[in-house]
């Protein structure tokens, strides 16, 4: 769910937090403006998922041959950024694939496990927690959300778009045939002793993932599909032999690809998954030349809220707007359209690759980009 904050999120249940992040869609709209200086920084990080060479089974031991032939990803860093304190706790992930499923493992190093939430599809991040977000298109629109704590516990949740951009959520996807499982090396819910991790292994349907995805499913070989891992961790005490959150603290946002800000919502900062049917470990990752155009026109829309807030409208040309350093340096993307209409806006940038392939795409006021023609 959102990251803003969550100690201040409703604890009446999940139809009052919908409500609450309504309202916060409008009040947020002065912070988010500001963003992309934290966020355009940041280059989303990448990995490469092959196929499996058998079955996996889910048990959440992570023991299947298997996952020995899948690379971890980097450990997590605080979500704002790697210039951040480290996680107290280390946590990496693995993905694999075959004709059915998308496999993820995480491993989460963790001294004292515990989990309270039992009820499917409850607000998981209440508790510490383990958390998938994908979109295939790389739209910023129409994306899956998965959330398991220790009691494998699983919330699913769809976005038709971010919450800044007005959400709203669909709580319980419940995609058929998902399958999940998690391990504890060590006790659960016991304070007396000290664990060594809890370890998570989830199995997505392609068919379930197939209506995030404007393109067949499985992907073909060296596609990608946007990606990012996160883990939700509260600072605890012992009180009458439970563990109990402390009071008057917030958790910390561990993740796979750092968003710049608190806030697991930017599919824009989300890493890159490529998929291979190539020998394990041959494959290199291929750095998506679109990414430039793609911050190109994230500045914009951002420049275009921060104007909006000010002057009470959108901006009608580009000199309007603080945008002396476009894009990334090297070779730059370049805005061809820029149009307001009615309550909305549309930019398109358009650049050159290295190989003279020309690429186009577009946004708008509710950040979808899209591939223009």
């Amino acid at each position: 769910m959102m990251r803003e904050n969550h100690s201040t999120a409703p604890q009446q249940g999940t139809a009052l937090l919908v409500t609450c992040m309504a309202c916060l869609s409008l009040t947020l709209v002065t912070v988010q403006a500001q963003d992309w200086g934290t966020m355009g920084p940041i280059t989303p990080r990448g990995y490469v998922c092959y196929r499996a060479i058998e079955p996996i089974r889910i048990d959440g031991r992570l023991t299947d041959i298997a996952w020995q032939d899948a690379a971890w990803t980097q450990f997590f860093v605080d979500i704002r950024g790697e210039d951040w304190p480290s996680p107290r706790h280390r946590t990496r992930a693995r993905l694999l694939w075959d004709d059915d499923y998308l496999y993820v493992s995480a491993l989460l190093e963790e001294p004292h496990v515990w989990g309270r939430l039992v009820e499917r599809n409850a607000v998981i991040f209440y508790d510490n927690d383990f958390e998938i977000f994908i979109d295939p298109d790389g739209d910023n629109h129409l994306y899956y959300e998965f959330e398991v704590n220790a009691l494998n516990t699983i919330w699913e949740l769809t976005l038709d778009r971010p919450y800044k951009d007005g959400g709203p959520a669909t709580h319980g996807t419940n995609i058929p045939g998902l399958r999940s499982a998690v391990h504890v090396e060590g006790s659960l819910n016991a304070p007396w002793d000290t664990d060594q991790f809890w370890s998570v292994e989830v199995a997505i349907p392609w068919s379930g993932l197939e209506r995030y995805s404007s393109r067949p499913v499985p992907p073909a070989d060296g596609e990608q599909w946007r990606i990012n891992f996160s883990r939700v961790q509260w600072q605890h005490e012992v009180v009458d032999g439970l563990y109990q959150k402390l009071a008057d603290t917030s958790e910390d946002n561990w993740v796979w690809s750092p968003q710049g800000i608190v806030d697991m919502h930017r599919p824009e900062r989300w890493g890159f998954v490529q998929f291979s049917t190539a020998e394990p470990d041959s494959a290199s990752f291929v750095p998506d030349p679109s990414l430039a155009t793609r911050d190109l026109l994230m500045r914009v829309y951002h420049e275009q809220k921060r104007f909006r807030e000010t002057n009470g409208r959108w901006a009608t040309a580009l000199e309007e707007l603080d945008l002396d350093e476009l894009g990334r340096t090297g070779r730059q993307p370049g805005v061809v359209r820029f149009e307001v209409t009615g309550d909305t806006f549309i930019v398109e940038a358009t650049y050159t690759t290295a190989d003279g392939q020309r690429l186009k795409y577009s946004t708008n006021a509710e950040s979808k980009i899209w591939r223009s023609p």
